[in-house]
């Protein structure tokens, strides 16, 4: 019970700082979307310049959900940068290193950080509207009711972004 008592606070900062990121970025992100893949994800996207971008992602994550497992909800911040000079018929090749930060709760209730590097491939559909592929990967770093860890953490997603007006 002490657990969960200690993580009420935490769980209401990361969410408010998740949140905060969010809003404070909101009116000046350039693309919004969304992602499915090891979880789902919401997103705003601000280009620094012709080829890269932040991206602020708010994500909800289901591990091991229907075997006792557990919802982790969370939020991450990635760095993407285009390799340019790659021509791969109109897919559009990227990497990025992002830091994620999860509360879990279920089996076990605790929360986790996820540095990671990212690799991927965008499509250009229309004018306003582009699709993506990415896989990610790296240390997961992990305090929970079911003790502290280091793992090794991957993720895959399926995307789209639209630009803004």
């Amino acid at each position: 019970m002490a657990s969960i008592v200690t993580l009420a606070p935490m769980k209401k900062a990361l969410i408010g700082i998740a949140l905060l990121a969010a809003a404070s970025s909101a009116s000046a992100a350039s693309y919004v979307g969304g992602s499915i893949g090891t979880g789902l994800t919401v997103h705003l996207q601000n280009d620094l310049d012709a080829t890269s971008a932040v991206r602020y992602g708010l994500n909800l994550d289901a591990i091991n959900l229907f075997r006792g497992g557990s919802l982790a909800v969370g939020g991450d911040v990635a760095y993407l940068n285009d390799i340019t000079g790659q021509d791969l018929g109109g897919l559009s090749p990227y990497y990025g290193l992002g830091l994620g930060a999860y509360v879990s709760l279920g089996s076990p209730t605790g929360v986790s950080v996820y540095p990671n590097g990212i690799l991927g491939l965008k499509f250009q559909v229309s004018d306003p509207l582009s699709i993506f592929v990415e896989g990610s990967a790296g240390p997961s770093v992990s305090i929970s009711s079911g003790g502290t860890g280091i793992g090794f953490g991957f993720g895959a997603r399926l995307g789209v972004n639209y630009q803004l007006p």
